[in-house]
């Protein structure tokens, strides 16, 4: 995973396989400054939609499908402060023509989310 896009290098994101899995990591860093010592919204969710997209993108295994975001919701549950953020996504369905991923990002304890995506994705398999 080194073609990261470009607001992903901007976000500085990284990849871990823990246990198999896949996890984006995002540092603390100037770039996702929202409000002082704070994480910005639209960084949070940027990592959040790149966990889905990506887990997506292994569930389908390579096949050539259009994958196009029809619903987006984050739930934003507490404020990110100055250190690593983590995210994973969960496919909660995966059908012939839309997807339901769930996306999580959490600082320190993984039980205490600071936020969550829900993303409904419409599949083009022509």
């Amino acid at each position: 995973m080194t073609d990261l896009p470009p607001y992903a290098r901007l976000l500085q994101l990284r990849t871990e396989r823990p246990d198999g899995g896949l996890r984006f990591v995002m540092p603390f860093h100037e770039d996702v400054v929202g409000r002082p010592g704070f994480l910005h919204g639209g960084a949070i969710a940027g990592l959040l939609e790149f966990a889905a997209f990506t887990a997506l993108e292994e569930a389908l295994d390579g096949e050539a499908i259009g994958k196009k975001p029809v619903t987006v919701t984050v739930d934003y549950m507490r404020g990110g402060t100055p250190q690593d953020t983590y995210a994973e996504a969960v496919i909660e369905r995966l059908g012939k023509r839309l997807a339901n991923v769930e996306a999580f990002a959490w600082q320190q304890d993984r039980a205490r989310p600071i936020a969550s995506a829900r993303i409904n994705f419409l599949l083009d398999r022509q």
